[in-house]
């Protein structure tokens, strides 16, 4: 365990009065929250830096927006790390990056999106997020993770493990193999996208889990967080993984495929607060195909659910042998709930 109140001391003056404790339940990094006289006053997290292999870009890319913003004078909230006392963007102890960002004063975050009223503020304040950099050069961030929602890059990785992956887990799953072929129009689509020019590359936050949006008493939004994703990127990756995390009331690690719904009343709500701030901002073409970032997101998380499946499940963390595999189930019972409920 680290020297916590060492950790501080690189960035704030009397680091002995305050007391740390984990935070939160994200997968990424270790996140602890700072407390003094029983107050949150800071996040302090631990980057993990084998999946975001190049912290600088992350830092480089939250600097350009957060001056971005006081140069527009802009009234979107963007917290943002503190520098260190040696004014850098972060604290380097035994090869491990550590960042202290003060805490949202009067805000609360949720773990699951339980009212269409929640999926609305949360759309919103990512519809907002977008909109208020409307004007800047998106070309000049950095890519945190490359090919990160790239669908013919993960469409490549399905095919490549069909060839090198687990030969019993391919022959055992040929009937899913056969539903990712079949729906093979939606990479066929993003690529006509790309092509096209139709889609215009934006701001984009490209994890819009509602956990990432900062709610007051109210309950009403006060801004997005977790901006380590923040890249340049298309509406359907934000309004996508909206729809794909927000819509059910089960989520991707239920195996009970009988649970797992897509809500109309939800997905409308969602909608409703992304145009609320983006729809002036839209070309017509991505107005006409809302529908697709839902098709999009989901069924790219099934491919690389399934694509670590098939390669023994060196991505993502499991909890059983067949835990990627239910994911894979479960996300195109969504796929499947979620056309229903637009069509």
């Amino acid at each position: 365990m680290e020297n916590f109140q060492d950790l501080l001391d690189a960035f704030i003056n009397n680091a002995g009065e305050y007391k740390v404790e984990p935070f939160g339940s994200g997968l990424i990094h270790k996140t602890f929250v700072v407390t003094k006289d029983n107050n949150n006053a800071f996040i302090l997290q631990e980057l993990n830096n084998a999946v975001f292999k190049w912290p600088e870009h992350i830092a480089d890319n939250i600097n350009l927006l957060s001056s971005w913003l006081n140069n527009t004078y802009s009234t979107t909230i963007l917290p943002t790390p503190l520098k260190t006392k040696t004014n850098k963007d972060f604290h380097l102890k035994n090869g491990i990056y550590y960042r202290l960002i003060p805490f949202v004063e009067g805000s609360h975050s949720i773990n699951v999106c339980d009212e269409p009223d929640q999926a609305y503020e949360a759309a919103k304040q990512f519809g907002n997020f977008t909109a208020s950099f409307k004007d800047f050069d998106v070309t000049q961030l950095k890519p945190s993770i490359v090919d990160f929602h790239n669908l013919t890059f993960r469409w490549k990785q399905f095919r490549d493990a069909l060839i090198n992956g687990n030969q019993e887990r391919i022959h055992q799953t040929q009937s899913i193999i056969s539903q990712m072929e079949n729906e093979y129009d939606i990479v066929a689509f993003y690529e006509k996208i790309l092509a096209s020019g139709s889609f215009k590359l934006r701001v984009t936050h490209h994890d819009t889990k509602i956990s990432n949006v900062l709610f007051n008493h109210a309950n009403k939004g006060i801004c997005v967080i977790d901006l380590d994703t923040v890249m340049p990127g298309y509406f359907i990756s934000d309004l996508g993984d909206m729809f794909r995390t927000y819509l059910s009331p089960a989520n991707e690690e239920e195996p009970n495929i009988n649970l797992v719904e897509a809500r109309r009343d939800f997905y409308l709500a969602i909608v409703e607060g992304y145009k609320e701030k983006m729809s002036d901002q839209m070309t017509e073409d991505e107005l006409k195909h809302i529908q697709y970032a839902g098709d999009f997101m989901i069924y790219m998380q099934a491919l690389r659910f399934f694509t670590d499946y098939l390669n023994d499940d060196i991505y993502y963390h499991i909890n059983n042998p067949e835990n990627n595999l239910h994911r894979t189930i479960n996300q195109l019972q969504l796929l499947k709930s979620f056309r229903a409920i637009v069509s």
